[in-house]
């Protein structure tokens, strides 16, 4: 228990350690969900939308994908990016880019999934309109996405906090190297093992509330919200209808 108040001291005392480290974790989960983001939106909108042949088997795939063992990203991303690797010219393993591309492939199918099933409720309820205004396929997967993106911040924030809480894959990938690559899940796990809790513990403090909060933007949009509320029983109840036939 005597630890406790050394772990809130280096919270709110603004220990430089402990603030680089969170800072690093936040840039690296950032621009790892960026990444992920700018793929999977239009790929799961895409994939919504479009049909093509063996469109059930992708489905099947992007989703089992959202439990893709973090190891085994990491140690993919590692064979790639290693000396003897295909992409070894680049020179960026155990750097934070590394890090940023590992996190981005584990997040991404999260993102698509989930941005898939948002896009794909929303095609049912406005296929008619936008049939009927001839929207081509391109145009549709903007309007959705647009329509959607108070929506869509659930599935942001899902990526961004499966990166945030990411151990494996930043650690093959990045080497935990103090002052350089150190996340604040590595450090968490290196702090502890060396017996300094009170680092350990004062991490633990801020991860949680890394992703927390950003949980006041989980809110639907108020446009659809209204479009929803105004239209038609008949035309509700069509829908539910041709929801429950997918």
């Amino acid at each position: 228990m005597a630890q406790d108040p050394t772990a809130l001291a280096l919270v709110l005392g603004g220990d430089a350690t402990l603030y680089a480290i969170v800072q690093l974790s936040l840039m690296v989960s950032l621009a790892a969900t960026a990444l992920a983001a700018l793929v999977g939106l239009p790929l799961g909108a895409y994939i919504a939308l479009v049909q093509f042949p063996g469109r059930p088997f992708v489905i099947v795939v992007m989703n089992a994908f959202m439990g893709l063992p973090p190891v085994v990203v990491g140690l993919a991303v590692y064979l790639l990016l290693s000396r003897s690797g295909p992409l070894g010219f680049l020179g960026i393993l155990f750097t934070p880019r590394a890090m940023i591309i590992a996190q981005a492939l584990l997040v991404m199918p999260i993102i698509a999934a989930l941005t898939r099933q948002t896009i794909e409720d929303l095609w049912v309820e406005y296929r008619d309109e936008l049939t009927a205004m001839r929207v081509g396929p391109f145009a549709r997967i903007l309007t959705l996405i647009w329509d959607a993106r108070f929506s869509l911040v659930t599935a942001l924030l899902a990526g961004f906090g499966r990166a945030a809480a990411e151990v494996g894959t930043v650690m093959i990938v990045g080497g935990n190297i103090d002052g350089f690559t150190r996340t604040m899940t590595t450090a968490i796990a290196l702090e502890t093992s060396k017996g300094d809790l009170a680092l350990a513990m004062g991490l633990g403090i801020g991860l949680p509330a890394v992703p927390d909060r950003y949980r006041s933007h989980l809110v639907p949009s108020p446009a659809l919200r209204r479009l929803r509320e105004h239209r038609d029983p008949a035309d509700r109840h069509r829908d539910d209808l041709r929801r429950r036939a997918l």
